[in-house]
């Protein structure tokens, strides 16, 4: 494996300048994670950068459902639906610790969007074109039954309920998963490093990039035969500096998803409802947390910082008040939030809501490679077409012949455990070493489900160094987990551990509030931060914390 440790930045930036990369990767969300990975395992000798932290935009803010697109047959985008569909099963196989069946129920009321006849051919549709397998096909409920599972949704006018299976992910742990495996085949990644040019030749060719470290500040010259902008919402801003944005650009659109204690909103069933305007929202149990999302509204501000506002708050709230009165949800139930941004291609006339989420690729005149659009659950397709075009012109251009991709049964890093069926029996068994260590049994399920394969790795770090974690007065399983991130998976600021690693700010807020003062002195400690440097990195973290429960007016 090659390095993928915040202790040897430097040296991460000396494999990436050494000699010219075959590709390199601007962008290390999901897409670029895909791409690199995809690009390394047909040999390719590659680069990624990434000016935030790996998973920072789109990536950690999504729905968290790598889900079969059932809302695209209603926009009748067919060969949408059993593309996602089949690709959902391979993204479970190759990470069944980050992504979880889950049986979504969608109940239908008198003057609802959907009705019993068509939410059946519906249903029945989908699993045909998505190659559902036997155990996961729809059922349909009677009123009784859908009460029977899920008694907070309203009963007037109930007239039944849709039953099928979504997929739960954890979407930054999934990139993180990703790009670990890329690194682990032999691809050189880091974060907080931006491109600030494009490298030219005499034809006007792109042939790398001047990146500048975020941390340290210092430029690095990075050369690749062919390089690829994928940066989600940011692809334009990229495209922009290559002077080739023209013709379709991205529209942005922000979703919003509250965050609530189990014991205030006890749902026991994932629901996707309709809210009062006609739009679908999902409410999804996980762990001791029920979080309900989205919100779909064009988004022009600060990129980099989307935030929830009142109006974000209120509507989920009238919507949650609305399938289940008995609620009675008020703002200060709120525990927790995100916002993210969906970069979508602009369609002329359409809503935020009714624009595709189709992926496309453009290729300017230098040879910048921008993929665009797209969606979680099709992440890996995405990156095989991306790596397509670059094999293409490099056999066109130096006769360069590289195989076909082959991520389609490739464990993503932690999904090494014999797919679906090893990972139950992998976890079983995890659990009980773990329970022998003296970890407490739902912490230990945790870790297995957040780590996968790599769990071993923190049973040693805990083992080996709880004398330390408490000199540092870190309870011994956070500091073990804080140490991998840290020496496995490249976190080096608060906020990475905390959201990104974890998913701590999101859905155990008062836990991020009761580690982060004991989390930030080791890390300023070992990295050796000065006085600034933590200041801002906990205001960034303390910024983060307050907004998750503060909406912008």
């Amino acid at each position: 494996m090659t390095n993928f440790s915040s202790l040897k930045r430097e040296d991460i930036f000396n494999n990436l300048t050494e000699k010219t990369l075959d590709v390199l990767v601007i962008g290390g969300g999901i897409t670029g994670s895909g791409i690199a990975l995809d690009a390394v395992t047909r040999g390719l000798h590659t680069g990624v950068i990434e000016m935030q932290d790996f998973a920072a935009g789109t990536s950690s803010r999504s729905t968290k459902l790598v889900h079969g697109g059932l809302r695209y047959l209603k926009q009748f985008e067919v060969k949408m639906v059993a593309e996602v569909g089949k690709e959902r099963a391979i993204v479970y196989e190759n990470g069944p610790h980050v992504t979880t069946p889950e049986w979504m129920m969608l109940p239908f009321h008198k003057g609802g969007t959907f009705g019993p006849f068509t939410t059946n051919i519906g249903l029945r549709m989908y699993d045909f074109l998505a190659g559902v397998k036997k155990s996961e096909r729809r059922k349909m409920l009677s009123p009784n039954e859908a009460l029977q599972r899920e008694p907070l949704i309203k009963k007037d006018n109930l007239k039944g309920a849709g039953y099928y299976v979504e997929y739960k992910t954890d979407d930054a742990r999934l990139t993180i998963e990703v790009m670990k495996k890329a690194v682990q085949k032999g691809a050189h990644a880091i974060n907080y490093t931006k491109a600030v040019e494009f490298i030219y030749n005499k034809s006007g060719k792109i042939t790398g990039v001047l990146a500048e470290d975020q941390i340290s500040g210092e430029k690095h010259r990075i050369y690749a035969k062919k390089v690829v902008n994928a940066c989600g919402p940011w692809v334009d801003d990229l495209r922009e500096i290559d002077g080739s944005k023209k013709g379709k650009s991205l529209h942005l659109t922000k979703g919003v998803h509250l965050v609530f204690s189990k014991d205030r909103f006890p749902l026991q069933q994932a629901i996707y409802f309709d809210a009062p305007d006609g739009r679908m929202i999902f409410a999804i149990p996980r762990n001791n947390k029920t979080y309900v999302g989205t919100t779909d509204t064009s988004y022009e501000g600060n990129i980099a910082h989307p935030t929830m506002t009142e109006n974000d708050r209120d509507y989920l709230l009238d919507s949650i008040n609305y399938m289940f009165p008995s609620m009675d949800m008020k703002a200060e139930d709120v525990e927790s939030s995100w916002a993210g941004l969906r970069p979508l291609i602009q369609e002329e006339g359409k809503s935020p809501d009714e624009i595709s989420r189709k992926d496309e690729i453009f290729i300017s005149d230098s040879g910048l490679i921008s993929m665009a659009g797209g969606k979680l659950t099709g992440y890996r397709k995405m990156a095989e077409q991306a790596v397509n075009t670059v094999v293409k012109q490099l056999k066109e251009e130096q006769g360069i012949l590289y195989s076909k991709s082959e991520t389609e049964h490739l464990p993503i890093s932690g999904g090494e455990v014999g797919g679906s069926k090893g990972f139950t029996r992998f976890k079983q068994r995890k659990i009980e070493e773990g329970i022998v260590l003296g970890i407490n049994e739902n912490t230990v399920e945790l870790l297995v489900q957040r780590y996968g394969a790599n769990v071993d790795t923190i049973f040693e770090i805990f083992q080996d160094k709880s004398a330390e974690a408490n000199e540092e007065g870190l309870d011994p399983i956070v500091f073990a987990e804080l140490i991998y991130a840290i020496e496995y998976e490249l976190a080096y600021k608060p906020v990475d551990f905390f959201i990104r690693r974890t998913g701590g700010l999101f859905f155990e807020i008062e836990w991020v509030r009761k580690h982060k003062d004991n989390v930030i002195n080791y890390m300023a400690k070992i990295f050796q931060w000065n006085d600034e440097q933590k200041k801002d990195y906990i205001k960034q973290l303390d910024v983060l914390l307050h907004e998750a429960v503060t909406p912008a007016k």
